[in-house]
């Protein structure tokens, strides 16, 4: 490593920008030595936004979802080729190989995991349609869609220091794939880490121009110049989050602010398992790992422990030997399970977070000196520290201070209402554990702790060994949570992406909303082709393409042999004494199984063709019952088509209604199709 500081550049429309005048010193969390600087004095915040605005949103918009996907699914594979180089850097900011693996292959994970979902969830277009139609006149001739459209804006995303990879990638993926730019802010005390991963992103060029940007140092006058268009995603204190959550800009323009702040995480050990137990044993090692990971520097980490009574001792000695055995110092060191906090002033904070907490609590750990490797003063060093509180119900600090560290109070409880108590005094969290095998007490214990709770993991001996784990956020997961955990989400799958759309209520013909959205609708036009629309490749299909077939009559022999073929007997197809006493029937009726055959038999096209395989049904809905003698018909219309780039196929949805012989609706769904995208 160089003996010169590097000093950070910002990226600001389209060029780096080193930041002028005086810059911070960024120094190694394990040696103390200044390894960077960063400032972003000089910098035109006001230009910055007018380019995301301008120039990066236009060229996502102009991408479709399912492009905007593939350029994700690059983007991470790209980044996975340099993770050895990012690694080698991120020992610098005191984690260990394991934690800048949750770090650095989590951020990476998040980005190919959006890229998937926008494969599968989105459709190849640019409008996504939220929920199904809303009939709004009597002929179904004026109807509602809501649907969701990118923001005109750009997203801030300000970042915490305990995460500088996967605090990024996380808020990127799911901006990106909704449309929208991104200006990145990390904390400055780790911002080397993510200008390096921020550096390679912009080499890849595989973005478009303008579609992010980065700000090392501080954010300058960036808020003035905020909109209504523009969305903030926070990471970081609760205090910073009030702050900035309160800005004039912010409330004048009612900008959209999504936080993300450090809470009173919990865990709960339930009644039942006590020490040796498999429930016991995990509740021992999820507090240990947590107390250790990233050196508690997890907005996630387990800060109370709530244990029965009765296990209170057992839970200190056993948690007590579970630290014992981690070593602590240079994260470089292969044999090291734990590095020193993010920097000094971490460590002065944790300390004096420590300090409050004893008053309220007993220190029941071992004293730790034994740092291998490492200067132990030069080094932002704070041993994994168990509190335990006697008395949580006349105490304080314990339910509201968290030291931002290896730190935790365990609290003992007499039952799960006093546990639920204890655990709704953090005032809102983002995730808690349990850990029990009653599924009783757990049901008890989740309807208590949820609306306090963004995420909530229950863990027994059928799960422990799959479970990801009470500090592992996960992208088709919600991350966030209410009251003092800022009260927003993040992932969550597609509720990521909504977060950077408008959800727009339309009203108009069907035809018109077809049109606004690529996905035919019942009552727009159809299009007759005297081509079987089966003979169609994916490319040749138009939305709307329509077949009308011939009638079958149903009879009763149909029903018998249907009966007979699958084992269906039941009493309204066969047995019509019984079924005339069914209100809903009257008498025998086709199985609804059998229609959807039938159906079949009237809409395919046998010879082998660009039709590759029928791979379900959605919406079935059967709406009413047919008779022997009843007459039926199938409307086959293309609703919908999602290419498969690079996979020779695209997936058709077909609007499908089956009618009787009075053109009234007996069944309704969607068939799901892989067509070929080369002519037969």
């Amino acid at each position: 490593m160089s003996a010169v500081p590097m000093q950070l550049k910002s990226h600001v429309a389209g060029r780096w920008q080193a930041g002028a005048g005086d810059a911070q010193p960024l120094r190694d969390a394990t040696t103390g030595q200044v390894i960077a600087a960063a400032s972003s004095a000089g910098i035109d915040f006001a230009a910055m936004l007018a380019h995301a605005r301008q120039v990066g949103g236009p060229a996502l918009c102009a991408l479709t979802f399912h492009e905007r996907a593939a350029v994700l699914k690059r983007l991470a594979q790209h980044l996975s080729g340099l993770k050895e180089e990012f690694y080698a850097l991120s020992f610098a900011t005191g984690a260990t190989r394991a934690d800048s693996w949750i770090d650095i292959d989590g951020g990476l994970g998040t980005l190919f995991a959006y890229a998937s979902r926008g494969m599968r969830e989105l459709p190849d277009g640019h409008v996504y349609v939220d929920g199904d139609t809303e009939r709004l006149s009597k002929s179904g001739g004026f109807v509602g869609q809501h649907i969701c459209t990118p923001l005109a804006g750009a997203a801030v995303h300000i970042n915490a220091f305990n995460f500088p990879v996967w605090g990024m990638l996380e808020k990127l993926a799911p901006t990106l794939l909704a449309g929208v730019p991104a200006i990145v802010k990390p904390a400055t005390a780790t911002a080397y880490l993510t200008e390096l991963v921020f550096r390679r992103i912009v080499e890849s060029g595989l973005l478009p121009a303008g579609a992010v940007q980065l700000v090392c140092g501080g954010v300058g006058d960036l808020f003035d110049h905020l909109t209504g268009q523009d969305v903030v995603s926070f990471t970081g204190s609760a205090s910073t989050a009030a702050r900035l959550r309160t800005h004039p800009a912010v409330i004048a323009h009612a900008v959209r602010f999504i936080g993300e702040t450090d809470s009173i995480n919990c865990c709960v050990l339930g009644a039942d398992a006590a020490p040796g137990t498999p429930e016991f044993d995990a509740f021992v090692r999820e507090v240990a790992r947590e107390m250790t990971a990233k050196a508690g520097q997890k907005c996630t980490a387990i800060r109370k422990a709530l244990v029965p009574a009765a296990h209170a001792d057992a839970a200190v000695q056993a948690i007590r030997a579970a630290l014992a055995k981690v070593v602590i110092g240079d994260p470089r060191l292969e044999q090291v399970g734990m590095g020193p906090l993010a920097g000094l002033g971490q460590r002065s904070e944790v300390l004096a977070r420590i300090a409050e907490l004893a008053g309220e609590a007993q220190l029941v750990s071992d004293a730790r000196n034994d740092f291998v490797g490492a200067d132990r003063e030069r080094g932002a060093f704070v041993a994994p520290t168990l509190l335990l509180c006697r008395e949580p119900r006349a105490a304080r600090a314990v339910h509201t201070v968290e030291a931002f560290g290896p730190v935790c109070t365990l609290m003992p409880y007499a039952t799960p209402a006093e546990a639920i108590d204890y655990a709704r005094r953090g005032e809102g969290s983002l995730v808690s554990s349990i850990f029990t095998a009653d599924d009783a007490l757990a049901r008890e214990l989740v309807l208590g702790l949820a609306p306090f709770h963004g995420r909530l993991l229950v863990v027994n001996r059928d799960c422990a060994r799959e479970s990801t784990g009470h500090g592992s956020p996960l992208p088709g997961l919600v991350h966030g949570g209410p009251g003092r955990a800022g009260g927003g989400e993040e992932m969550g799958g597609l509720r990521g992406v909504l977060h950077y759309m408008q959800r727009t209520a339309l009203q108009g013909s069907p035809q018109t909303l077809s049109a606004v959205t690529g996905r035919w609708l019942r009552g727009a036009a159809e299009r007759q082709d005297s081509v079987h629309p089966f003979r169609r490749a994916f490319g040749e299909l138009e939305i709307g393409t329509t077949l009308r077939s011939a009638e079958r009559e149903v009879t009763l022999e149909d029903i018998e042999r249907f009966a007979a073929l699958t084992g269906d007997t039941f009493y309204a197809h066969m047995d019509e004494e019984a079924a005339r006493r069914n209100p809903l029937f009257g008498g025998r009726v086709a199985h609804g199984y059998f229609l959807i055959s039938a159906a079949a038999g009237l809409f395919v096209d046998p010879p082998y063709g660009p039709v590759l395989a029928n791979y379900g049904l959605e919406r079935l809905r059967f709406a009413k019952p047919v008779r022997p003698g009843d007459r039926i018909k199938v409307r086959l219309t293309c609703k919908s088509k999602s290419l498969r780039a690079g996979k020779g196929y695209g997936e058709v949805s077909w609007d499908t209604e089956i009618t009787n012989q009075d053109g009234d609706v007996v069944a309704s769904y969607d068939v799901l199709t892989m067509v070929s995208a080369d002519p037969a």
